[in-house]
Order: structure tokens, then C-alpha cells, then sequence
């Protein structure tokens, strides 16, 4: 036996020269080095590629469908001889949005929506967080049963209470009243706006606000020192969700509003709409346009509010 093999197997264990390969000496034998056995072959489920296949079309369905008439928008804008297919124009022009550019189509309709609809998010935000701060702070027996019931309210159609509302109108005197309109657009945007403006409050520890009480502060000086700062992503997305469903809304106005000069946006936009199925196609399209820039402008100014979100990260400590 040679000196090598011998301090070999009096060293037990050891390692080859590169270091990647245990190796095992017995007193006697030649030291092997241990190879790891192959890992099986993993075959992919036939079930999870045809789902994913059939996602993946899914998916694609829906990108056309909307990607389809944002198409037509844009290039129907810029078409003199636009027509309801989408056709890219041989000679693109701005002259449409030429035509709109005035008081009584554009202006006029624009400031009315923003005041309509700025005021009902305005005044459903600071009514949703009163309703809200009870409902997420005490814990009372009726909460879940007032919250279900305010959710159902939220599921009425708005065709079924016309009727009423209008007559209710006017008898009080509030027909083609922009106050009026505001009033009653705040009132059923108001349900589905107290249950997420719950949800978000919840998030707020109450720990803070027992500091803010041990300290003097009122309840209401809690709320508005403490717990509305915390939540103020929350009050962002609660503010767009009222004011884009305010800015999108046809019916209500139409019937309330009697006054051209006071209808919004949403409403002046069927005039674009003729006699005996003429449709000014290049028009509508340029007003659309205009129609949906304000919202997306506002949308990103309020998203940088959601940097607040993390205004919670070490506020609590213990």
C-alpha cells in the first residue's frame, strides 16, 4: 500500500483537486468520485398549455376590442371624410377640431361637466368620510347590516328612479337646477363611496388616534389631523371614481338639465347626432378627443397622491 493511500484512508472523507466532487477513500481502494444521479424529466401538463393558449386569446380578444374604437377615434379626428369604419385618411387634417373649438359646443359643455362633476366628487368625498369614521371605528351590532344595505342601494338602476325624482323636482322647484343636479348625482354616488372609503379607514391604526386623544385632540380633530392625511391615496381614488362616473353620466342631466347652457359635456355631444341618421363622424371624433383629455389629466395629477401610501411605514412602532 502506498503512502498516498494510506494517509487517504486515515484522512476519511475527501475532496478532489478542483474542490467540485466529494470523493470517498476506503483503506485499500482507490478513492471514486461520487456523481450526482440525474434529475427525472418534468413534462409540462397538455391541460395548463391549452389554458394558457386559450387565456393568451382571451386576452388578445379583448386588447382588439378596445384598441379598435380608440383607433377609429383618433384617426376619425383627423379624417375630413370620416366615415364609421376606420380608414387611415389620405390627407389628414385638423379642421374638425377646428369646428368644435367654440363656446356652444365645446367650452361652454367642458366648464358646466367640471363644475358638475368636481362638485359632486367634492361633496361625496367629505359626506363618505362622516359616514365612514363611525361605521370603521365603533363597532356596533347594525354596522354589517347598514353597510349590506347601502351597498344594495348602490344596485338600483338609475332608469328606475327617474320617474320619481323628476316629479320630486318639480315639486320642489329644482328642475334645471345645477345645485339641484349636483345634490342628487352626489347622493347615488354616495353608497358604493362610504363602503370603499370604510375599507380604506380601516387601514389607519387606531393606535394613532388613541396617541392624538391621550394628547387632548378630539375626536374630530383625530379625524382630520390624523386619519385623513394617512388615507389620502384613498380619498384620490374615491375622488376619480366620483368624478369620472359624474363626468360619464348622460341620463341624469338630460333629464334634470333643460337649459342648453347648462348641460355638460355629455350631453351637448348628442348634437352631433342629426336629423334622419346624419352623423358628423369627424366631429364627434374631434370632440371626443377634447372630451377625454380633462379625465386622464386629472387622473395622472391625482395618482401622484398614491405616494402617500406609504405614509404608514414606521408609524407604529412596538
Amino acid at each position: 500500500m502506498t503512502e498516498s493511500t494510506t494517509r487517504a484512508g486515515a484522512a476519511g472523507p475527501l475532496t478532489s483537486r478542483r474542490g467540485r466532487s466529494p470523493v470517498t477513500a476506503v483503506p485499500g481502494t482507490v478513492a471514486r468520485p461520487l456523481t450526482p444521479s440525474p434529475a427525472p424529466p418534468q413534462l409540462s401538463s397538455p391541460t395548463k398549455k391549452g389554458t394558457r393558449i386559450a387565456a393568451g386569446a382571451a386576452l388578445l380578444v379583448v386588447a382588439v376590442a378596445f384598441l379598435v374604437p380608440l383607433a377609429w377615434l383618433l384617426l376619425a379626428s383627423v379624417n375630413p371624410s370620416a366615415t364609421v369604419s376606420v380608414t387611415v385618411p389620405s390627407s389628414p387634417t385638423l379642421d374638425n377640431f377646428r369646428a368644435v373649438l367654440s363656446p356652444e359646443l365645446t367650452f361652454t359643455p367642458l366648464l358646466n361637466s367640471f363644475i358638475i362633476s368636481g362638485a359632486t366628487a367634492l361633496i361625496t368625498v367629505v359626506v363618505a368620510i362622516l359616514a365612514a369614521y363611525p361605521l370603521s371605528r365603533y363597532k356596533m351590532r347594525f354596522n354589517r347590516a347598514f353597510l349590506y344595505t347601502i351597498l344594495f342601494g348602490s344596485c338600483l338602476p338609475i332608469t328606475a328612479v327617474m320617474v320619481p325624482v323628476y316629479a320630486l323636482f318639480v315639486t320642489l322647484g329644482l328642475l334645471d337646477s345645477l345645485p339641484g343636479t349636483i345634490l342628487f348625482l352626489a347622493a347615488t354616488s354616495l353608497p358604493m363611496a362610504v363602503w370603499m372609503m370604510k375599507n380604506f379607514m380601516d387601514s389607519v391604526p387606531i393606535s394613532l388616534e388613541e396617541a392624538a386623544w391621550v394628547d387632548g385632540a378630539s375626536a374630530m380633530q383625530a379625524l382630520r389631523r390624523i386619519v385623513v392625511p394617512l388615507m389620502r391615496p384613498g380619498l384620490a381614488v374615491v375622488f376619480i371614481f366620483v368624478f369620472t362616473q359624474a363626468w360619464g353620466n348622460f341620463f341624469v342631466p338630460f333629464v334634470l338639465l333643460l337649459d342648453p347652457a347648462k348641460q355638460p359635456a355629455a350631453v351637448s355631444i348628442y348634437t352631433f347626432f342629426g336629423t334622419n341618421g346624419a352623423v358628423a363622424y369627424g366631429q364627434l371624433a374631434a370632440f371626443s378627443v377634447l372630451y377625454s383629455v380633462p379625465v386622464l389629466v386629472l387622473y395622472l395629477l391625482v395618482q401622484r397622491l398614491a405616494g402617500g401610501s406609504f405614509a404608514l411605514a414606521g408609524s407604529v412602532k412596538g
